[in-house]
C-alpha cells in the first residue's frame, strides 16, 4: 500500500496507513545504553555498560538547587542561560581563550547531548559531510542524521587509538563542512596530544571546516593534559566547545550543558537550541553556577578518585585474561575479550549479563563496521570502589580458553 498523509479515520471511514519513523532515525533504533540497562536490571547484573555513577553529586551543589527551588526559581530562564551561570562558565574558559562575552559566546542547554544536536542542526546544510573520528559516541551519526547530513568516518585502532593525520587529510573533499572532536575520547580513553590537535587545526583552517569539540571529561584526564582545540591559533572563530555538568559533578540526571563559541557559530547554535527545549532547568542551572565555582582541591580530588578505580579495575582485568587498553582520561576502559571464545562482542556482552552477572557496553555500536570491535569490549568505572571488586569477582568466573 502507497504511503498517505494521516487524515484522522473517523473522517475517511478507512484506515489510514501512518507511517511512524522518520527515514533518517529508522536506521538507528534504541541506542546501546538503554538496552544494556534494561537487559541488566532485568537480570539483576551490576552495570558498567551505561556511563552513569551509582553514587550522588556533592551536596553543595544539591544544597544550591534545593535553595533556588525555595527562593521560587520556577519559571522559564532566559534561553540562553541564567546570567549566573553565563558568567560561571565564561570565567571557567577565559584563562585558555579569547575574552568571553556571556551574552554572545555562551549557551546553556539541556546537557551536551542537546548541544550537540543544536549545533549540528545549526550549523549543517542537507548533504554536508563531517568527519566523526571512531570509535564514536553513538548520538553523533543520528544528529548528523537529523541535520541531513553524512558522517566520513576516521577509525582509531588499537592498542594505542592515535590520530593518523594522512588518513584524516584523505577524508576531505568539497562538500566536508566540519570534524568532531571528542577528547578526552569516548570509548577509547585517548587524551588527544597537541600534536594531534595541531594537525586537527591546520586541516580546519586549510579547508575552512568548523570544529565542534565534545570536552565532557575534561577534568578526569590521567596520563596527558586536556587541551581545547579553540585555543589554538585561528581555531576560536571556527569551533564550537561543548561540556556538561554531569560527569564532573556525577549528576548526569540533572541534564546541564553548554556551547561556547564566537558570535557568528553562537547565533547558529542558538538558531536550533531555542526550538530544541528553549531552556533548561532554572533551579538546576543556578546550582551549576555554584559548581562551577568549587575550589580546585575539587576537581583534583575527582581525579584522583578516578584514577583508583581505573587501576583497580585495569588490574583485575588483566589479571583475569583480557587485554586491557589503559584509558588516558574519561572513566571508560576498552579491553579485548577474545580469550574467552565469544564470536563478538555483542554475544560477549550478553554473556556476561546473562551468566556473569556483569554489564558492560558492545563497542560495535561505536563503529560504523561493526566487525571493528568484535574483539572489544568496553566497561565503565564510574561505580564505587565496592561495586567495581564484586564486579571484577563475578568476572573471575570466566575462563579463557586458552587456559
Amino acid at each position: 500500500m502507497a504511503w498517505v498523509p494521516c487524515r484522522h479515520p473517523s473522517l475517511l471511514g478507512v484506515a489510514a496507513k501512518v507511517r511512524t519513523f522518520n527515514r533518517r532515525l529508522e536506521p538507528f533504533g534504541s541506542t546501546v545504553f538503554s538496552e544494556i540497562t534494561q537487559r541488566a536490571v532485568t537480570a539483576g547484573a551490576i552495570n558498567l555498560g551505561q556511563g552513569f555513577p551509582n553514587f550522588d553529586g556533592p551536596d553543595f551543589v544539591k544544597e544550591a538547587a534545593i535553595d533556588a527551588i525555595r527562593q521560587g526559581m520556577g519559571q522559564y530562564a532566559p534561553t540562553n542561560g541564567l546570567p549566573a551561570l553565563g558568567m560561571a562558565i565564561a570565567d571557567r574558559y577565559r584563562p585558555i581563550l579569547n575574552e568571553i562575552d556571556p551574552a554572545r559566546h555562551v549557551t546553556v542547554t539541556s546537557g551536551c547531548t542537546e548541544a550537540l544536536a543544536a549545533a549540528f542542526l545549526g550549523v549543517l546544510q542537507p548533504e554536508d559531510a563531517v568527519i566523526l573520528i571512531e570509535p564514536t559516541y553513538d548520538a553523533y551519526p543520528a544528529d548528523l542524521a537529523l541535520a541531513g547530513a553524512r558522517p566520513q568516518f576516521l577509525t582509531l585502532r588499537p592498542p594505542d587509538f592515535r590520530l593518523d593525520s594522512a588518513q584524516l587529510e584523505s577524508l576531505v573533499t568539497a562538500a566536508t563542512r566540519a570534524i568532531v572532536v571528542n577528547t578526552p575520547h569516548n570509548p577509547s580513553g585517548r587524551v588527544f596530544t597537541a600534536d594531534e590537535l595541531m594537525v586537527i587545526a591546520d586541516l580546519c583552517r586549510r579547508h575552512d571546516l568548523i570544529a565542534i569539540t565534545d570536552e565532557v571529561y575534561e577534568h578526569m584526564v590521567y596520563e596527558g593534559e586536556h587541551l581545547s582545540l579553540a585555543a589554538l591559533d585561528g581555531m576560536w572563530d571556527r569551533t564550537i566547545t561543548l561540556s556538561s555538568l554531569g560527569k564532573t559533578f556525577s549528576l548526569t540526571g540533572w541534564k546541564v550543558g553548554w556551547a561556547v563559541a564566537a558570535d557568528d557559530l553562537t547565533r547558529a547554535v542558538r538558531s536550533a537550541h531555542q526550538f530544541l527545549t528553549f531552556a533548561t532547568a532554572t533551579p538546576l542551572q543556578y546550582a551549576a553556577s555554584i559548581a562551577l565555582g568549587a575550589p580546585s582541591s575539587y576537581f583534583q580530588e575527582l581525579r584522583d578518585s578516578y584514577l583508583s578505580k581505573r587501576n583497580l579495575l585495569a588490574a583485575g582485568l588483566a589479571e583475569l585474561g583480557f587485554q586491557v587498553f589503559l584509558p588516558e582520561g574519561t572513566y571508560f576502559l576498552m579491553a579485548d575479550h577474545s580469550r574467552f571464545g565469544d564470536r563478538d562482542d555483542v554475544a560477549f556482552v550478553h554473556r556476561l549479563i546473562d551468566e556473569v552477572g556483569v554489564a558492560a557496553i558492545p563497542p560495535s555500536a561505536f563503529y560504523h563496521e561493526p566487525g571493528e570491535a568484535r574483539s572489544l569490549v568496553r566497561f565503565a568505572f564510574c561505580k564505587d570502589e565496592a561495586t567495581l571488586v564484586e564486579a571484577l569477582d563475578r568476572l573471575s568466573n570466566l575462563r579463557p580458553v586458552d587456559r
